[in-house]
């Protein structure tokens, strides 16, 4: 058994109770928060001291619940999704039920569906989509692992994993594409 148990079941807690978490992803470290809860999402922003135009990634467990945040995805997303060979964020138009502050003015929502032990888990546990921004502060650069995230954000959050702390694996963001109607790719960041 995987040793983030305790990680999981304290990060649920915070989660369903509107609070803030910093934690791994498939990526880099995020500042996230129950996708669908508004006032969560405002401190997510606050943590961050982000802009409110600028839009947030929204994780989900299985590219299945696409369907269910997406007014008209492609047909075929699923298996778009299974082909990326990394981790992909996916721009949709038509995002159903995220608070307007968890989604882009004009109505798309950026996703994405990680591969990684920790994320999978806790989206699976949850039951809900979760926020994810990396954690640095607005305008600052993107720390590649958790003892590069600044002392302001880590206080900043409700609850800070443990798990992969000691991590020295740097990772990249994730690729950010758009799709459109017809599931054409637009490359946003390579």
């Amino acid at each position: 058994m995987v040793d983030f148990e305790n990680d999981i079941r304290q990060c649920i807690n915070v989660l369903e109770n509107g609070g803030t978490i910093l934690y791994p992803t498939d990526t880099v470290w995020g500042i996230g928060c129950d996708a669908l809860n508004e006032a969560a999402v405002d401190k997510v922003f606050a943590v961050k001291q982000r802009p409110r135009e600028k839009s947030l990634i929204v994780l989900l467990p299985d590219a299945r619940d696409i369907f269910q945040y997406v007014a008209a995805p492609p047909p075929d997303i699923i298996g778009i999704i299974e082909s990326f060979d990394r981790p992909t964020t996916v721009i949709f138009d038509g995002a159903l039920c995220f608070p307007d502050n968890a989604i882009h003015e004009s109505g798309s929502v950026a996703i994405r569906v990680p591969d990684d032990p920790f994320c999978k888990a806790l989206l699976k546990r949850f039951k809900k989509p979760i926020i994810s921004t990396s954690a640095n502060l607005s305008g600052q650069p993107t720390p590649d692992i958790f003892s590069e995230i600044a002392q302001e954000v880590r206080k900043g959050v409700d609850f800070v994993v443990r798990w992969r702390q000691d991590d020295k694996r740097r990772s990249a963001p994730s690729r950010i594409v758009k799709l459109d109607e017809d599931g054409r790719i637009t490359i946003i960041r390579p």
